[in-house]
Formats: C-alpha cells, sequence, structure tokens
C-alpha cells in the first residue's frame, strides 16, 4: 500500500537506486529503505551525505568503491549475517550498472544473504524511453579510453544487428562520436542525451554523419555526462529476399499487387502472404 512504510529486514542487502541528477527522483520505497536499514554503503560518502541529508537521514555510513569492494563487501556480509541490514548507494542511478556493487552482490550472494533490488532511476533506461527504438538493445557503457582500443571495440560490435547504449565523458565525446563514425557509418542514427534530468538536461538526435558538427556548434553540447544510443544497422537482404524483390519489381509493372504476388510466389518458391506484404511495401516507395 502507498501510505504503508516498507522498512529494511534483518540481515538483507539493499541495491537502491539513487537520482542521477534530479532529488525528487528518489522513489518512497528507496527513501523507506534507507530510513530504516542499519548500515548504508555507499561508493562516495561525501556525495551520499548530500543526498541522505536533504532527506532527514542520519544513517551510519561505510564507503564502498571500485578500490575496496573486494575487502568491505567481506565485512559487510558479515555484519549480515550477524543480522544487521545494509543498503548499498552509487554516486548516481543503479548501483552495478557501470558502477561498483557487483562484487558486493556476489560476496552477498555466496555468504547466502537475501538480495533485494530497489529499483529506481538509470541514465540507460531514461535514454531509451525517448530514443524511440522499440528493437533489441545491447548496453555496452564506457568504451575504452586509447583510441586503437575503443576503434577495436567499435569494429567488433558493428556487425550486432541491435541498437548501441555508451556512456562517455565530457573530455572525450568528440573523439568517441568521431569513431562511432568511422566505424559504425553515418546513416546510422545517433541519440545524444546530455546531462538527463539535471537544470541542463539536452537530448538530440540526428544521423551519425551530422553529430560532430552538432558538438561543434556550440561548447555548452560537449558539458555534462553523456549516454549515447546508437540505432540498429539497417538489415541485409538475404540473396531470397533479393531475387523476390527483383521480380515482383518486374511483375509490378504489369500487374496488380495480388496477381504479381502469387505469380512471384510460383516462380521462386517464397511465401505467398510474406511477397504479397513485400509488394505492397514496394508499391509505397516513392
Amino acid at each position: 500500500m502507498l501510505d504503508t512504510p516498507q522498512p529494511a529486514r534483518a540481515g538483507t542487502l539493499y541495491i537502491v537506486a539513487t537520482p542521477i541528477g534530479n532529488l525528487r527522483d528518489l522513489s518512497l520505497r528507496a527513501l523507506d529503505i534507507l530510513k530504516s536499514v542499519d548500515l548504508i554503503a555507499a561508493e562516495d560518502t561525501r556525495t551520499s551525505q548530500g543526498l541522505l541529508a536533504a532527506h532527514g537521514i542520519h544513517a551510519r555510513l561505510v564507503a564502498l568503491h571500485e578500490h575496496n569492494e573486494a575487502a568491505v563487501a567481506a565485512r559487510i556480509v558479515a555484519d549480515m549475517r550477524a543480522g544487521k541490514s545494509v543498503a548499498y548507494i552509487s554516486d548516481a542511478g543503479t548501483p552495478g550498472i557501470s558502477d561498483p556493487g557487483a562484487k558486493l552482490v556476489g560476496a552477498a550472494r555466496a555468504g547466502q544473504v537475501p538480495i533485494v533490488p530497489i529499483p529506481g532511476a538509470s541514465a540507460v533506461a531514461a535514454a531509451l524511453s525517448v530514443s524511440g527504438l522499440d528493437g533489441p538493445w545491447l548496453f555496452v557503457g564506457f568504451l575504452p579510453a586509447r583510441a586503437s582500443a575503443r576503434r577495436k571495440a567499435l569494429d567488433d560490435l558493428r556487425p550486432l544487428p541491435c541498437a548501441l547504449v555508451f556512456y562517455e565523458a565530457p573530455h572525450r565525446i568528440e573523439a568517441c562520436v568521431a569513431d562511432l563514425l568511422a566505424r559504425l557509418g553515418g546513416e546510422r542514427r545517433l541519440l545524444i542525451a546530455r546531462e538527463l534530468t539535471k537544470r541542463f538536461e539536452q537530448i538530440h538526435q540526428c544521423p551519425l554523419a551530422d553529430a560532430p558538427a552538432w558538438l561543434a556548434a556550440d561548447d555548452d553540447h560537449r558539458r555534462g555526462e553523456f549516454v549515447l544510443v546508437v540505432s540498429a544497422p539497417a538489415a541485409v537482404e538475404s540473396d531470397d529476399e533479393r531475387e523476390a524483390r527483383q521480380v515482383l519489381e518486374i511483375l509490378l509493372e504489369e500487374l496488380p499487387v495480388r496477381q504479381a504476388a502469387q505469380l512471384a510466389a510460383r516462380i521462386t518458391g517464397g511465401r505467398k502472404n510474406t511477397l504479397y506484404d513485400l509488394a505492397l511495401n514496394m508499391k509505397q516507395e516513392p
């Protein structure tokens, strides 16, 4: 129930999503947990103190980041096995997604500690929700900082039949977009989501070929934290599909759509319904 608080349970680990910018994106359930746990582990306690103080939360804090995660995770698991409840929060967004948290979750699972996700803000989900894409996608996160490694990674990703989602920092955004264009091709579309949920949030979509010029047009276009969503490559026609299209092109010059599809099916051995749909689409093409 909305009006019933849901406090933390003893001996449980909560992975809690926090705002990625707008502090009002913290959920009511997250507040319940953060107010009631015995311990909050945070990627950066200084960053987290600001968020917690804004909501009147004064809990015991311990730092857990990429440099100490394994050692601190072991201590936290011992606390939970002794009955303590623990929440883990990263600096922003959902822990474990290009952020620390995975080793803590692994240690808790190995220690047979219950793990509960408290969902909320995610830069990946926010960017995808306004991308207009409805097919499969792959979250890549940050590409390698070194240019040669970044280009090799993009060469490996290029043939995948799905949209690609990246994070990028402001000091690398121009080099990253230039490599996306060179390796993936200018015809694929790019969504640039900058400073999501923050005061200067900006969302721009364009062909990859136009993206470098957009970044160069305004210094502000290169500031902040970025999510980049690149559309999937255009589908490559098989030999059978290519043959069917060539046959239909000839038949549609003389016959109605239904007759052309029926005759194309006899010539190519394809399915009549599929060829009928293709013929309809071809008739509508400019």
